[in-house]
C-alpha cells in the first residue's frame, strides 16, 4: 500500500502545483491589457469563451509583437521566428493569425536587393560597396565622386541609355565605383550585372564544351544594367573580341542599355591593347570599332588617387 499512497500524495501534490500554475497563467492572460481591450471590442464573447480559448491567448501574450522582446531577427523569440502575432475573431472563436514583423520585411528587402546584383568572381568587399563609404574627402577622387553621385541622383523610372567608363591607375579604386553603383541601382530595384573581365574571357571559353555560350552571352546582352570590370586587362582573341564582346556592346547599344566599365586605360590606350590579338594580328579597326561602341554606352570618368592596395 505505501508505493500507492506515495503515488497518490505524489499526484495530488503536482496537480495542486498545475492548478496553481493554471489559475496564475488565467490571471495574467485575463488582465492584460490587449485581452482586455478584445473583451471590450467583442462584448458577444462571454468570459467562459474566453476562458476555453485560454491558450490560444497566453500564446499570444507571451510573444513578442513588434520586436520589443527579441534581440534581433535571428534570435526571435516567437513560435513563428520572423512573425508577430495578431488576434483574430470569427464569431464566437478567438484566432491567432502571424505577420511578417519588420525585421523579417527588413532581412526579406536586403536579400531581394543583394539577388538584383550578380556577378561574375568579384570580391565580396565590392558586392558590399556603397556610395557612403567611398572617400570623399580625397581631393584625387573627388570629380569621379561626383559624377557617380550625379549619376545615381538623377536616375528615375526609366533608365538612362549610358553608363561610365572609370579609367585610371592600377589600384586607385575604380572597381570600387563600380559595387557602389549596383548597390545603389538594387535600391531602386534595377537589376545589374558585375563581371571581372578576365573571368569572363575564362568563362566564355569553358562554356564552349558544355554548350551554355550563347545562353550566357545572351543573359550579358539582356541584363539592364551591365557592369565590365578591368576591360583590357587580359590578352584576348580576335574571336572573343569581335564575336563576344563585339556583339554584346553592338546589341547593347541598339538596345540603348547602359554599360559601366573600368580600365587602366583611357580610351586610345585601351585601342592600342585590343587592336593586338593573343597571336599578335593587328586590326585597328576591328578595335576602333570595339571604343567606338563604349563611346556610345558610357561617359569617361577619369579616376586619380593613391595605390589602395599597396
Amino acid at each position: 500500500m505505501e508505493p500507492i499512497q506515495k503515488s497518490l500524495k505524489k499526484w495530488m501534490r503536482e496537480n495542486k502545483q498545475f492548478q496553481q500554475r493554471m489559475n496564475q497563467m488565467k490571471e495574467e492572460v485575463m488582465q492584460s491589457s490587449d485581452v482586455k481591450k478584445l473583451m471590450e471590442e467583442h462584448p458577444e464573447i462571454d468570459n467562459e469563451a474566453f476562458e476555453k480559448q485560454l491558450i490560444k491567448l497566453y500564446e499570444y501574450r507571451t510573444q513578442s509583437k513588434n520586436c520589443e522582446k527579441c534581440p534581433s531577427r535571428e534570435e526571435c523569440i516567437n513560435i513563428l521566428p520572423g512573425y508577430v502575432p495578431r488576434l483574430e475573431v470569427e464569431g464566437s472563436d478567438v484566432k491567432l493569425a502571424y505577420d511578417k514583423c519588420r525585421r523579417q520585411r527588413q532581412h526579406e528587402q536586403q536579400e531581394q536587393q543583394k539577388s538584383l546584383v550578380k556577378s561574375l568572381h568579384m570580391p565580396r568587399e565590392i558586392l558590399e560597396a556603397s556610395l557612403e563609404r567611398l572617400d570623399l574627402k580625397d581631393p584625387d577622387r573627388g570629380r569621379a565622386v561626383e559624377k557617380t553621385v550625379h549619376y545615381i541622383e538623377n536616375l528615375n523610372d526609366e533608365l538612362p541609355n549610358k553608363g561610365l567608363y572609370f579609367h585610371g591607375p592600377f589600384g586607385v579604386g575604380k572597381t570600387y565605383f563600380l559595387g557602389a553603383i549596383a548597390n545603389e541601382l538594387s535600391a531602386k530595384n534595377i537589376p545589374s550585372m558585375v563581371i571581372y573581365m578576365p573571368e569572363l574571357v575564362r568563362e566564355i571559353k569553358a562554356s564552349i564544351k558544355d554548350d551554355s555560350m550563347n545562353e550566357k552571352i545572351e543573359a550579358f546582352k539582356e541584363v539592364p544594367v551591365l557592369m565590365l570590370d578591368d576591360i583590357g586587362a587580359e590578352s584576348q582573341s580576335a574571336w572573343f573580341r569581335d564575336e563576344v564582346l563585339g556583339s554584346i556592346l553592338h546589341y547593347r547599344m541598339m538596345e540603348r542599355l547602359p554599360v559601366f566599365f573600368t580600365s587602366n586605360y583611357n580610351l586610345e590606350e585601351l585601342e592600342k591593347v585590343l587592336m593586338t590579338s593573343n597571336r599578335g594580328d593587328v586590326e585597328q579597326v576591328k578595335a576602333k570599332r570595339i571604343t567606338e561602341r563604349i563611346r556610345q554606352l558610357s561617359d569617361g570618368v577619369l579616376v586619380h588617387g593613391k595605390n589602395r592596395r599597396g
